[in-house]
């Protein structure tokens, strides 16, 4: 058995493990099937827990800071004269100190900063009779508000706490809740930003509220103390400690480096943060290995090589889903080139155009069979589920930038940007 490893995703079926969420425990939970699970799949994303349950129920205390241990906090009011319309701005730190954490004051000054966040999708199941009937399926994972901009809030996940999504809600710390959509996202890295219009929060939440700081990860060290906080297993609020087990990790699933820490991350902790002894945000808590062989390794996403990407991702164009008739399409048909894929044949991951409709957007642009997307409008797609996704948020007639590599003489993938002019399913 040694070295077999079993990775748990935050679509784990909490129904199976027995556990109490705290809502409607009558009601098994519904496991949920998406892009993420598939990506995610050996990996047990730390927390998403999944239920038919109501959405306060979730309320997941994640994480973070401002005005902990002698920090400054950033308040919400604040934060309006630090931001200008369209270009909001990370809350930093500079302090490299590691110190001893107090971790009841870390815990009582990070919680304003805690959101939930409730995702409501419709999923295709099969039934007894062997067809397949769609299902209303409810999760939840965390998030960490991170900066506003004039007229909307801005709050930092997981990509797989909000994908497939038909109705995301945020709730606050004083359990007011209110609906926001997607500002962007990246599946390669299992980030996103969503956003809530500042109109529809009320000033009592206003007032409660707080933007967290994020730390330096680069000047974090192995046997740091750090603090998790998270909805775990959907209790609500509460708080693990543990150290820096290690730095630099890595994980089939994700393109990158990870911070590995003994601080238990359970289902429930998706998107929400590893915090330093000064109460900053040093990492967003993603992944747990989870085997009876193995104790006390949990996985963080380091803030400092993501922040440049949650900018980009705060930064762009609020996206609203458009009604299914009036939906634009590319004109292609594709196929998933995987990681393992693209390892194998040398290939970038996202959509292989295996064909290009006669007439349509993609053709008129110039892309080409055997062309991979890569992107569309700033966010990376992984396959053809993730490029649908992000296709329901354009109307046909709209322009829209599109990432794709085509292949070059010397066998080498090459990035450009075209722009394609979405047609309607039929052309």
């Amino acid at each position: 058995m040694e070295n077999q490893y079993n990775y748990y995703t935050s679509d784990q079926n909490m129904n199976t493990e027995n556990y109490s969420t705290g809502g409607n425990q009558d009601q098994g939970p519904k496991k949920k099937h998406g892009k993420g699970a598939s990506r995610w799949a050996k990996v047990v994303c730390t927390g998403l827990v999944f239920g038919v349950v109501a959405s306060a129920a979730f309320q997941t205390s994640n994480i973070v800071a401002g005005k902990v241990l002698g920090t400054t906090q950033t308040t919400n009011k604040t934060a309006k004269t630090t931001t200008t319309a369209n270009s909001a701005k990370l809350t930093t730190s500079s302090n490299s100190s590691s110190g001893t954490a107090n971790v009841t004051e870390v815990a009582k000054n990070a919680m304003p900063s805690i959101v939930s966040i409730t995702n409501m999708s419709v999923q295709e199941v099969q039934n007894f009779f062997g067809g397949t009937q769609k299902q209303k399926s409810e999760s939840a994972g965390s998030g960490i508000i991170v900066g506003q901009n004039d007229s909307e809030l801005l709050i930092v996940t997981n990509n797989h706490v909000v994908e497939g999504n038909s109705t995301l809600t945020v709730t606050f710390i004083d359990e007011e809740s209110v609906e926001a959509d997607i500002k962007g996202t990246d599946s390669d890295k299992d980030l996103a930003v969503v956003a809530v219009p500042l109109s529809k929060i009320k000033d009592s939440t206003m007032n409660k509220i707080a933007v967290a700081t994020l730390g330096d990860s680069d000047k974090t060290q192995v046997g740091d103390q750090v603090i998790a906080i998270g909805n775990a297993l959907g209790y609500g609020q509460s708080v693990t400690t543990g150290i820096v087990s290690a730095k630099e990790r890595t994980m089939d699933s994700y393109d990158g480096k990870l911070l590995q820490t003994d601080a238990a991350i359970n289902p429930g902790n998706s998107g929400g943060a590893l915090l330093n002894a000064n109460g900053e945000v040093i990492g967003i808590n993603s992944a747990k290995i989870a085997t009876e062989t193995v104790e006390g390794i949990g996985y963080a996403i380091p803030v400092s090589d993501v922040s440049d990407l949650i900018t980009n991702l705060m930064n762009q164009k609020t996206k609203t889903k458009v009604a299914e008739s009036e939906r634009g399409y590319i004109g292609i048909k594709g196929v998933d080139v995987t990681s393992d894929s693209a390892q194998m044949y040398n290939m970038p991951t996202g959509v292989y155009v295996s064909e290009v409709i006669s007439g349509g957007g993609a053709e008129k642009a110039g892309i080409t069979k055997g062309a991979v997307i890569t992107g569309i409008e700033g966010t990376t797609v992984d396959g053809m589920d993730a490029l649908q996704e992000q296709l329901q948020y354009y109307k046909a007639g709209e322009k829209v930038k599109i990432t794709v590599q085509t292949q070059s003489k010397n066998g080498e993938y090459e990035k450009k940007d075209v722009e394609v002019t979405l047609g309607k399913q039929s052309e």
